[in-house]
């Protein structure tokens, strides 16, 4: 069974995911996260509805396949992830990484753009008094990755030029 075969089941992908977030301040071995069998098919059974055998065989295929690693500890059986099929899958989609990682690298560039953009106009709105703030549009706003409006101080009773005025009635 290839790497990708063992996590394309949802069970499995659970087990994974309970062992790698099982608390390391908690582990018998620091840095060696653990779960029991038992902790492991209670909330499987829970979440799937699936039987305690169902839930050994999935530890199973993940002990055999290089994704968990198991101890006794008496009578109990301590599951850890094991970095042998997580590698694996990591190794066979690494090829494929050219298709994403460029797209991944723009949305984090935007992302921060977007972050330090609102960051600016927060600043901006706790230096000036709430009366003072109006947003007018900038000749930057061309340019589409600019903001849409840029804002600009006026004093109190003052309106800037370019700021729009509201009719009363």
């Amino acid at each position: 069974m290839h790497a990708l075969d063992v996590l394309g089941d949802p069970v499995r992908r659970r087990i994974l995911e309970l062992l790698a977030d099982s608390g390391e301040q908690d582990a018998p071995v620091p840095g060696t996260p653990e779960l029991s069998a038992g902790e492991i098919g209670e909330v499987v059974q829970q979440e799937f509805g699936i039987s305690q055998p169902a839930v050994s065989q999935h530890l199973r295929v993940l002990r055999e396949h290089g994704f968990a690693t198991v101890r006794a500890e008496g009578r109990r059986r301590l599951y850890a992830v094991d970095a042998r099929g997580p590698r694996e899958a990591k190794d066979w989609l690494s090829p494929f990484e050219r298709f994403w990682l460029p797209k991944l690298d723009a949305l984090g560039t935007e992302l921060a753009r977007g972050k330090r953009q609102r960051r600016l106009r927060a600043d901006v709105a706790v230096s000036a008094p709430p009366h003072a703030v109006s947003t007018v549009p900038s000749a930057a706003s061309a340019d589409p990755t600019a903001p849409l409006a840029t804002p600009t101080l006026s004093a109190p009773g003052t309106r800037s030029a370019a700021a729009p005025t509201l009719k009363e009635t």
